[in-house]
């Protein structure tokens, strides 16, 4: 795969050769050609190529690489707590992952805890609840529940987590540190 970006940006470079002036204004444009090597043979009489080339936008730091600014935090979300019986744990939260930030007591935790899930995950959704027909254990969990909305990952969330049922508190438990921890 490398060896053919790299005769792809070769022969990119001898297209643009063809129709660049030899030389410029302060001196003869350095050569780009290979003269050792695999490649040394390829294209020998294409002669100085241009360099340096353009800067490529770049796709590894979340910016869009033409000179926009990085975009806005792709997870942000809204957490409500009721009724989990833990002190300080009820209330209403934000949450913002990439950059960290917002009045979520465990930010950082729940931040690694959604990037370590969504990663693993390969594409299926948290926050979605069991499927319909799932069987899931009779066991009450408890009062809490939990209503999460906000985008994660770039997609629109809006979700409610009981712990009604054995999938339920699957989920509340997946979910903590982003949802209060009560087992």
């Amino acid at each position: 795969m490398l060896r053919r970006l790299a005769l792809a940006a070769v022969v990119s470079l001898a297209a643009l050769a063809t129709t660049a002036p030899a030389a410029t204004a302060t001196g003869p444009v350095p050569s780009a050609v290979p003269t050792a090597g695999p490649l040394s043979s390829a294209f020998p009489a294409l002669g100085p190529l241009p360099v340096p080339l353009p800067p490529l936008p770049s796709f590894l730091d979340g910016g869009s690489g033409f000179g926009q600014e990085k975009p806005a935090a792709r997870t942000r979300l809204t957490v409500t707590v009721e009724r989990s019986g833990v002190a300080g744990a009820d209330g209403t939260f934000e949450l913002t992952c990439g950059p960290t930030g917002g009045t979520h007591p465990e930010r950082q935790g729940a931040c690694d805890r959604l990037a370590e899930v969504g990663a693993t995950r390969a594409g299926q959704d948290l926050f979605q609840p069991a499927p319909q027909g799932t069987m899931c254990t009779m066991i009450y969990g408890g009062d809490a529940s939990a209503r999460i909305v906000g985008t994660w990952e770039g997609r629109a969330v809006d979700t409610t987590v009981t712990r009604g049922d054995g999938c339920e508190i699957a989920r509340w438990n997946n979910l903590v540190p982003v949802l209060p921890d009560l087992r």
